[in-house]
């Protein structure tokens, strides 16, 4: 079993402190996370947020990839609507040269609505520009000189002559909506997101589809995480920032006819703080909150019927002070990794 953190670069004006900070500590995180023993550092991305959320996460990435030498490297995820596809395709080669070969690419469609309106694209396009930007990537990756001609982007002699270490990099896909999870599988790419039953068995359902073996595809899984010595300590440092952050992307989803009919599975009512604990509720489902006892346990549950193979920890709730996110990684990984790493 592989094991990896998620970094929200997020500045909320609750518990708003000077930005750089917030950078400089998120990129000691990823540092810390190699000399840990994790297999792979995460990032995010978002655009125009009040909470200042990283938007340009393969600058954030390429930071960590100077200061590191084993741990990966993923994007979750590019969004990949708001970029152009060649220079995107730039942008990730170059980071798997700086790496030495290290970059998981993950891709998503993006889900904001003030996002889509901002950049002038219509939300309704974000999956069909996301899945043509994909092939104009892969086609930069792997030839030498190609012309496009698709729905969204035309190109004559696209001639990308830095190429990245690997051959082929990984790409995986950001998905949630049953409809997403389905295009994903069905596209063959790898899945990084929140999961459920039901959402793996729609994803492999795409897979199988198209005639892939789920059992060639990556699966991250990524759980919203936090652990101290005790129950009551882990949900006192990390329930007012879930509460937080759950309340920003309830709001974004509702936001949307769209959003919401994706989203059909979440109960939109959040408890105040001080009774969200008692539900142990995260975005997506059960939040991995609790002491270490606990936190393995609940892992046990997910990989048991999940069978992922990464386990992404999404560290560090928003606006979180970032020695209590340390703390968690390395209690993690001392009393809870190491139960779990011959899977």
């Amino acid at each position: 079993m592989k094991f990896a953190v998620m970094m929200w670069i997020r500045n909320p004006p609750r518990w708003a402190r000077p930005l750089a900070d917030i950078y400089r500590e998120s990129i000691e995180i990823g540092v810390l996370a190699e000399k840990l023993g994790f297999d792979t550092v995460w990032t995010s991305e978002h655009h125009f947020s009040e909470d200042q959320w990283s938007p340009s996460q393969l600058m954030v990435l390429s930071a960590i990839a100077a200061r590191t030498e084993r741990i990966r490297l993923g994007s979750a995820v590019l969004l990949l609507p708001f970029h152009h596809p060649i220079r995107a395709a730039e942008d990730l080669a170059t980071l798997d040269l700086i790496s030495n070969g290290r970059l998981n690419a993950g891709i998503g469609p993006g889900s904001h609505p003030g996002e889509f309106k901002t950049f002038g694209i219509p939300i309704k396009q974000r999956r069909p520009r996301m899945y043509e930007g994909l092939e104009i990537i892969k086609r930069c990756f792997t030839e030498e000189c190609f012309d496009w001609k698709g729905r969204y982007w035309e190109f004559n002699q696209v001639r990308m002559t830095t190429k990245p270490v690997q051959r082929p990099v990984p790409f995986f896909v950001g998905a949630v909506g049953e409809k997403a999870l389905f295009e994903a599988g069905a596209h063959g790419y790898n899945l990084v997101g929140p999961g459920t039953p039901e959402r793996r068995a729609t994803y492999e359902a795409g897979l199988r589809s198209a005639g892939f073996d789920p059992r060639n595809f990556q699966r991250a899984l990524m759980e919203n995480f936090h652990t101290a010595p005790t129950h009551d300590q882990a949900w006192d440092e990390a329930e007012a920032h879930l509460h937080w952050a759950m309340s920003w992307h309830y709001a974004m989803f509702l936001s949307e006819e769209g959003m919401r009919n994706t989203h059909k599975d979440i109960e939109f009512n959040i408890p105040p703080v001080g009774e969200l604990r008692k539900t142990g509720r995260s975005y997506f489902g059960q939040a991995m909150v609790g002491s270490p006892d606990e936190v393995a346990k609940i892992l046990d549950h997910r990989i048991k019927e999940m069978e992922p193979t990464e386990v992404v920890l999404s560290v560090g709730p928003a606006g979180m002070d970032p020695r209590h996110t340390r703390s968690a990684i390395e209690l993690f990984a001392k009393e809870v990794m190491p139960h779990f790493r011959n899977r």
